[in-house]
């Protein structure tokens, strides 16, 4: 994009925004809930459907001027459900697309059928799970009797049979499915019948893996689960948003949590990007990027293991890959100040049973979705590798890490970023 208004307006952002597209093109993004979207997601976010208001649902307004508004919101619905729904099984679903990301989309869904207080069982985060699964800090931890499933100390992995144990015991309301940082794929029809034996709603959080779902490269919780909720970005490689499935006798109570319940009007430019990026995911190419995905992060673990890191649950199925750095002695926080100095963006992170504060954990957290998006291959992935350890080998040594942000600037500038011209 070219920016020439704001340069013209208000060169202090230009010149921010200028700033953080050098910083994209010639570093190296592994951050696995970050991607980039397309000229064409990006010129729906920008588009004049930011200008209307559109309080209520397609054909149900509290505002007029709606025609071409219900136009755009129903074609991201279709899409949206051709995406991840079995044609034999849409006339079940219902679908919401206004969520402005994926933490209003959960707590949507739990305002939606839960009382406050039920008992609900999710992922704790330091194992793996998300915040609105019921970490005591937010919001569904504090309205909800949240009960915490974790992985096994062994292999770091979900023990499914452990969950059933705790889902009998309890009898929870809802279950939800799905993580934050989880390497592994996620059984989610074991999830459901372990719900539907307690009697519970299962719902599926697929935020970090949609983008692999769609691609045909990670099990789909559809059609069989109750709800699914889903970013639009990450693997998905839309907007920033959100999406929520649900089965239909759901939808009026999902609906009426989203408006009025927790949100006013949508956001109409982000929702037209959505609509973009479902269409973009069901050209062929998107199914080859996605096995793309998976083929980097194998490589990826296979090389840093290699050089001695230490994997959580030894490896990944997915996009995502989780470093114990406890062997290196290093913390995460270390870890990722000393690859931001050399332009690879990593996030410090958890581990399961670590000892240390999440403010600096034991773990650094990598994906493979956003390189794969500019076009990086296997070998591309064993240099990162490389790079990375020779990086946090000289976490002292300023000469060297200049070096290395020399090298790591050669390998980004090969690969262009959707978006920067």
């Amino acid at each position: 994009m070219q920016y020439t208004q704001i340069k013209k307006t208000d060169p202090q952002i230009y010149q921010i925004i200028k700033a953080e597209e050098k910083r994209q093109r010639e570093g190296l993004e592994l951050i696995p809930s970050e991607n980039y979207t397309s000229d064409a997601v990006m010129e729906a976010m920008g588009s004049i459907l930011t200008n209307k208001y559109s309080e209520g649902y397609p054909r149900k307004r509290y505002y007029g001027g709606q025609k071409n508004i219900d136009a755009m919101e129903e074609l991201a619905q279709r899409r949206a459900l051709d995406l991840f729904v079995p044609q034999g099984s849409q006339k079940n679903w219902h679908i919401n697309v206004q969520p402005l990301s994926g933490s209003p989309a959960n707590i949507a869904v739990l305002l939606a059928l839960l009382n406050f207080g039920d008992k609900v069982m999710g992922m704790s985060l330091d194992q793996g799970g998300h915040l609105t699964h019921g970490h005591p800090v937010n919001f569904s931890g504090k309205a909800y009797k949240f009960f915490q499933y974790g992985v096994r100390r062994d292999n770091q992995q979900i023990d499914y049979n452990e969950v059933e144990k705790i889902a009998f015991k309890i009898k929870p309301k809802m279950i939800i499915s799905g993580a934050t940082a989880y390497p592994r794929m996620i059984d989610f029809k074991r999830f459901n019948a372990i719900a539907k034996k307690v009697g519970a709603i299962h719902m599926a959080d697929i935020a970090h893996i949609a983008g692999l779902i769609a691609g045909g490269v990670h099990p789909s919780p559809f059609p069989f689960t109750d709800v699914v909720t889903t970013t639009t970005h990450k693997t998905l490689r839309g907007p920033r948003g959100g999406v929520i499935f649900c089965q239909k006798k759901y939808a009026s109570a999902i609906d009426r949590a989203v408006f009025p319940g927790l949100q006013g009007g949508p956001h109409d430019h982000i929702n037209a990007a959505k609509a973009v990026c479902f269409g973009e995911a069901q050209k062929a190419g998107f199914a080859k990027y996605a096995a793309q995905i998976v083929k980097n992060s194998k490589v990826f673990a296979k090389e840093l293991k290699k050089l001695g890191f230490s994997l959580v649950s030894d490896g990944s199925d997915n996009h995502l890959i989780l470093i114990d750095l406890s062997n290196f002695e290093i913390t995460g926080k270390i870890a990722q100040e000393t690859l931001d100095k050399v332009g690879i963006t990593v996030n410090k992170n958890t581990v399961p049973f670590g000892k240390r504060s999440p403010f600096d954990p034991s773990g650094i957290r990598l994906g493979t979705a956003a390189c794969t998006t500019r076009g990086m291959k296997e070998n591309d992935f064993a240099m990162i590798t490389d790079l990375i350890k020779n990086a946090l080998s000289n976490i002292c040594n300023e000469k060297k890490l200049i070096k290395i942000k020399q090298q790591v600037k050669k390998l980004a500038l090969k690969f262009p970023v959707p978006g920067i011209k």
